[in-house]
């Protein structure tokens, strides 16, 4: 018998179980998904001449053909294996051939039984070779029993990711192209997205309508007869609950408290308990660590994930809270040994998933509760690992015990108040607490004393706006409505950073203004898809799926049905009820610079606000003698303040300074046109509400750096265009600019590409050029975008024309040629270090060496695979500490890249 073959999905996975497995099996990875839905080509068809064509198809024909699937064929799709999957599945095909059996070994979430499907199809054999193993840690004894119990592929499962994927494919595949023709070009729609982005937006129209209101609170700070100091803080007058509005009402109190006495007048006290909460699910793992470790939701997984594959803790993506007995008796046996009976309860604790949940799962915890942690584990994976095992020891273990103490002191008709807190019996936060200072001890008080009174502070007050969206109380909102799922969470805030609806500042969502009319536009002609509900009930007919209990094609012809009518309904002219076309909205009395006769119009495109001149839209004169006058808004105050590090009380500051629409009431947001025209637009992209403002504003003009041209060496000075800030040259003729990095700093002057006619692509037809770009000197084809054919220059080549380049790159041309076993050199650039270096190539895979140049010495230096950990941006951690090694002609190890999944 040959050996079987074992498919996983992630290299590090293969390599620790193929060590629990042994010599009997062969453990591979995919390395995430082999295929995915893929446009097809048009059928030919032959002429009357004879002669092969493309066949012409109709507009949906073309459309499901660009699509990978076709909803109106009972949802046939055209799968495809990935461009960069053809070597892994050849190499599986070959495996898959020579095995008795394959073990489809991928993750246990609707995820992995799709990939495993996929893996079935294109390796092809018959279907009782294929068997399914599922795991929800990696440790021997879970493996082991997988192993030992195979199933088959769960088409239940495959089917309800496919219809995920196939929704997602329709929706992002129809609107796009809507949103392209009636707001603007670039822009795109997701199913679930769409809705989050709509839950930031509605926040973010929260927080600029709101109107904060003034309030006053007074204070008084007090001692007992032992001279032991408090603070009191008012409360009532005459039983009822006190409001204060403004300074004249908190003097009146102030001196109506003056003259009493401070009486305490009833002491409460009560005994309470806050039980422990259950172990993580993937969900409120990621809530606490974007609190408490100030994870994105992104990291968290991509750092639980690397857990995992490590065998240090069970699977996470998971929403059960369950454990299993032998992982409950583990905790239990580690709180006895660390502290004593006295913190565990006489039963174990147990929790209530939500229905949803599949039970079967375990929630996350550590894998080897009782060994220590690997010291190859970085900070990042020592500190979530360490949050998963406090909250899975928490977990079983018996609640806090405190006692609460409430004192009301009356003051003539006046009622003060002031309680505190002390901790009787820490229980469960002895592992799992994050408020050190929740105890606040009161001195020894007795009904009937009379109080010193030390001071009475009254303090001014404003209401303040709904706070803004941190990741964690995102995914708290799309949790609590349904929408997604746990293991979604990450790829949905990821998508709608990416497109450029919302930003993260200071860990709070900022809703753009392309945002906003994106939603507007998808609320105005989508109801369905932007409702919450509707998005929440898609993903129980998914889980219904799943469970077998609801025929996935049906489930997407249903949704099919109300979205086509839409769609088609929105693709008609806004007068005909269509989705309303992003108008540009005329300032009256402002008129275009250029050709004065038409006036200019706010227009907004993907990368933000401009101006434009009217003539642009005038149909009586011809395209090319239209006036197309453009100008930047410079964007001042609320608009930049996404931009800047502040708080929420500092941000409901600016707020109230704020100048509010004539017409809704709403923040404005206000831009600079030029020395002297300031604008105010409502920050409700639906409401016309703007001010034109004329004046001087030189000063609110940023003016930026004046450096030196590198090529004429007249002055560059700092310009705004549609894709952001940059340098430019005074001098018209030379026409020189620069980029602005994203830290704010001018980017360093580029070298001319050097033309290199003898140096052939292989695309035929094309040789390469030198380039020097943001990331270092590299080849590209002569006639690119054409030929998008692009390499990394090898040192040989730089020193064979070394006469052409420029002198700032003579010592890479200097490098050496080959590392010590003969192998050919590359030039490589450190997007951390800001820097380049080489490394050795062989059979078009990169060795385990690499070298940096040492510019007080000028000499090339080797180093280790630990010391150029940080020299890409896509290297590996590694756990080597050997130190650098210093020579003019070798290379050092570079740590392996590697695929996230």
């Amino acid at each position: 018998m040959g050996k079987s073959l074992v498919i996983v999905e992630s290299p590090s996975k293969a390599s620790i179980i193929n060590r629990y497995l042994g010599e009997d099996y062969v453990v591979r990875a995919s390395v995430g998904h082999i295929r995915d839905l893929s446009s097809g080509d048009a059928p030919k068809v032959v002429d009357k001449n004879g002669k092969e064509k493309k066949a012409k198809l109709t507009k949906d024909e073309a459309l499901a053909l660009s699509m990978g699937v076709d909803p109106n064929n009972h949802w046939k799709a055209n799968y495809a294996i990935m461009d960069d999957k053809h070597k892994v599945v050849a190499e599986l095909k070959k495996l898959s051939k020579d095995a008795d059996k394959v073990y489809l070994a991928t993750d246990l979430d609707r995820e992995g039984e799709a990939i495993a499907w996929h893996l079935r199809e294109v390796l092809g054999g018959k279907d009782e070779k294929y068997l399914r193993v599922k795991y929800p840690e990696i440790t021997k004894d879970a493996i082991d029993k997988a192993f030992k119990n195979p199933g088959r592929i769960n088409m239940d499962l495959v089917n309800a990711q496919q219809t995920r994927r196939f929704l997602d494919r329709v929706v992002g595949f129809m609107v796009s192209p809507l949103l392209w023709k009636k707001v603007a070009r670039g822009l795109s729609a997701g199913r679930v997205q769409s809705v989050a982005v709509e839950l930031i937006v509605d926040k973010e129209r929260e927080i600029k309508a709101f109107i904060p209101v003034e309030y006053w609170n007074v204070d008084a700070n007090v001692s007992n007869k032992k001279g032991e100091q408090f603070k009191l803080s008012l409360q009532n007058f005459k039983g009822k609950k006190l409001e204060i509005h403004n300074k004249a009402e908190a003097d009146s109190v102030l001196n109506a408290l003056k003259g009493e006495n401070f009486t305490v007048e009833k002491i409460d006290l009560k005994k309470g308990s806050q039980s422990p909460l259950p172990p993580f699910t993937t969900s409120t793992l990621q809530q606490v660590a974007n609190q408490r470790l100030g994870f994105s939701v992104r990291k968290t997984m991509t750092v639980a994930q690397h857990l995992y594959e490590m065998g240090l803790i069970t699977y996470m993506r998971t929403d059960s809270v369950n454990l299993s007995e032998e992982a409950i008796a583990a905790a239990r046996t580690i709180v006895k040994n660390m502290l004593s009976d006295r913190y565990l309860p006489e039963k174990p604790n147990y929790y209530k998933s939500k229905e949803s949940a599949q039970e079967a799962h375990e929630a996350i915890r550590p894998s080897h509760p009782f060994d220590p942690l690997p010291s190859s584990v970085d900070r990042d994976g020592q500190r979530l690992f360490e949050l998963i095992k406090a909250r899975y020891l928490a977990s079983q273990m018996v609640p806090q015990e405190y006692e609460t103490t409430s004192v009301s002191v009356a003051a003539g008709e006046y009622t003060l108040k002031t309680s505190g807190k002390h901790i009787t019996f820490d229980g469960f936060k002895r592992i799992y607490n994050f408020n050190k200072n929740e105890e606040v001890l009161l001195p020894e008080l007795n009904v009937g004393d009379v109080l010193n009174v030390l001071e009475i502070i009254p303090s001014q007050h404003f209401t303040q706006p709904p706070a803004r969206f941190s990741e964690a109380s995102l995914v708290k909102e799309l949790e609590k409505d349904g929408i997604g799922r746990p293991s979604t969470y990450a790829s949905i805030i990821s998508t709608i950073q990416d497109r450029g609806y919302v930003k993260i500042n200071s860990g709070r969502f900022y809703a753009e203004r392309m945002g906003e009319v994106v939603t507007d536009r998808l609320r105005f002609s989508f109801k369905d898809l932007m409702d919450k509900n509707f998005t929440a009930s898609m993903e129980d007919s998914l889980d219904e799926i799943a469970s077998g209990n609801k025929d996935w094609i049906e489930s997407l012809d249903s949704f099919y049905k109300d979205f086509a009518v839409e769609l088609d309904k929105a693709n008609k002219p806004a007068s005909d009820g269509g989705m309303p076309e992003n108008s540009p909205l005329e300032l009256e009395n402002f008129k275009c610079p250029d050709c004065g006769k038409y006036n200019m119009a706010v227009q907004s495109g993907k990368t933000g606000l401009f101006l434009t001149c009217l003539g642009y839209y005038d149909k009586d004169v011809k395209s090319a003698d239209r006036c197309h006058k453009t100008l930047n808004l410079r964007a001042l105050d609320l608009t930049a303040l996404s931009s800047q590090k502040i708080s929420e009380e500092e941000e409901a500051n600016f707020l109230r300074s704020r100048p509010r629409c004539p017409v809704c009431h709403s923040v404005m947001d206000s831009y600079i046109i030029d020395e002297t025209h300031k604008l105010h637009l409502c920050s409700t992209p639906n409401c016309k509400g703007h001010l034109l403002e004329e004046g001087k504003f030189d000063s609110e003009i940023e003016k930026g750096p004046e450096i030196p041209c590198d090529k004429c060496g007249q002055t560059m000075i700092l310009k705004e265009g549609r894709f952001g800030k940059y340098m430019a040259c005074t001098n018209k003729e030379c026409g020189n600019t620069r980029k602005i990095l994203k830290n704010g700093q001018v980017a360093p002057p580029r070298e001319d590409a050097v033309d290199l006619p003898d140096l052939l692509c292989k695309t035929e037809g094309s040789h390469y050029v030198l380039r020097d770009g943001a990331a270092g000197v590299f080849l590209a084809a002569h006639n690119f975008p054409k030929v998008r054919e692009t390499r990394a220059p090898k040192i040989s080549e730089l020193k064979r024309y070394r006469d052409l380049i420029s002198p700032k790159f003579y010592y890479l041309a200097d490098a050496p040629e080959t590392d010590p076993d003969g192998n050919e050199t590359e030039v490589r650039f450190s997007r951390k270090m800001k820097k380049q270096y080489i490394v050795s190539v062989k059979d078009e895979k990169q060795t385990s060496f690499v070298a940096f140049y040492n510019e007080e010495t000028h000499e090339w230096e080797a180093q280790e695979a630990a010391q150029s950990k940080s020299t890409s941006k896509k290297s590996t951690r590694s756990s080597s500490k050997a130190s650098a090694k210093k020579t003019t002609a070798k290379k050092s190890t570079t740590a392996s890249r590697t695929k996230e999944k």
